[in-house]
């Protein structure tokens, strides 16, 4: 059976091969990002995130199947908090009419190891009681603070986006609709966002130090898209508010095998 897919950040990185993984598969995939996209779109917008939804809809004549949002920033900058959480939440909600049509529909997000990282509580508070402006003045505040503080942004919108999926797939929206929702967690992925932290064997010492991955090292994209695949396949039928790491062993790694005590 194809399926209706959307696909954000579908021009580079994670989404561009999970949009060519799904195409070999005969999925209807229509992109979204901010070039070079089948809808081109400014998702760190309310308005950007409203016209994305909107076209993302029309392409697909009213019902979506599956969404994979994949578009994200990892620069220690505000603008990271309304890419990388409001530009998930909010266009995911618009769509949200549209993919209670489906008879199978599925979600799935790129999250990240760094959810597990040190983060800033507050601005994880402020982004899940969805008031971005108080959120992204926050952000701009741990950057005011220096590199230290601005480091925790990335990984706060991870966490929180964590959070928000635990808490709203259970809800009738969600889960009364037949929507799975899920996130992904991967460790180092080569792609252009993350080339100059691994430029140098300095770098990937560096990294490496943060983000063990003792089974079969970084990930290529293509390994991630299988997995937020799977998640927004017909098999899944109930794996739902999870955020599953794909990380080759950090998280056991970093927090070891006790984490329920």
């Amino acid at each position: 059976m194809t399926r209706k897919y959307i696909v954000t950040g579908a021009a580079s990185g994670i989404g561009a091969s999970t949009v060519a993984l799904l195409k070999e598969r005969n999925e209807i995939v229509f992109g979204v990002d901010i070039h070079g996209a089948d809808v081109n779109a400014d998702l760190s917008t309310n308005e950007g995130r409203l016209d994305a939804a909107a076209k993302s809809i029309e392409l697909c004549g009213g019902t979506v199947d599956a969404v994979i949002a994949c578009a994200g920033l990892a620069h220690p900058i505000a603008k990271t908090v309304s890419v990388n959480f409001f530009g998930v939440t909010q266009f995911l909600t618009q769509l949200l009419p549209a993919l209670s049509k489906s008879s199978a529909p599925r979600v799935s997000i790129t999250s990240s190891m760094a959810s597990l990282m040190p983060n800033s509580p507050e601005l994880v508070d402020a982004m899940l009681a969805l008031d971005e402006s108080k959120a992204v003045a926050i952000a701009q505040g741990l950057v005011d603070q220096g590199d230290a503080q601005a480091s925790l942004i990335y990984g706060s919108t991870k966490r929180a986006v964590s959070r928000w999926i635990r808490r709203e797939c259970i809800k009738p929206e969600w889960a009364g609709a037949g929507i799975a929702l899920n996130a992904v967690g991967p460790g180092i992925v080569e792609t252009p966002m993350v080339a100059d932290m691994i430029a140098t064997q300095d770098a990937r010492t560096a990294i490496d130090a943060m983000v063990p991955m003792p089974l079969n090292y970084y990930l290529k994209p293509r390994q991630v898209a299988y997995l937020l695949i799977w998640l927004t396949s017909l098999e899944n039928t109930h794996t739902t508010g999870q955020t599953i790491y794909i990380d080759g062993g950090s998280d056991a790694a970093l927090r070891g095998e006790n984490i329920w005590s």
